[in-house]
């Protein structure tokens, strides 16, 4: 039964790398929509701002240092 199920393993995990090099490629090759660009900026807009309020929020309330 063994050599039955080695050779199996083998093929399957075959197949599973060759279909994952495969979507990872069509995914790293497709063109961004103009809804992904609008949102890839608004999401970058968006960190930038919490960071900004982060850093002023870092200011306004410094740690006592002991």
């Amino acid at each position: 039964m063994l050599a039955f199920l080695f050779p199996l393993a083998v093929a399957l995990l075959i197949v599973v790398a060759g279909t994952a090099v495969l979507v990872r490629r069509d995914r790293w090759r497709m063109e961004d929509s103009s809804d992904t660009l609008r949102i890839e900026a608004t999401a970058t807009r968006g960190m930038r701002d919490n960071r900004r309020r982060a850093h002023a929020h870092r200011n306004r309330f410094p740690r006592e240092h002991e």
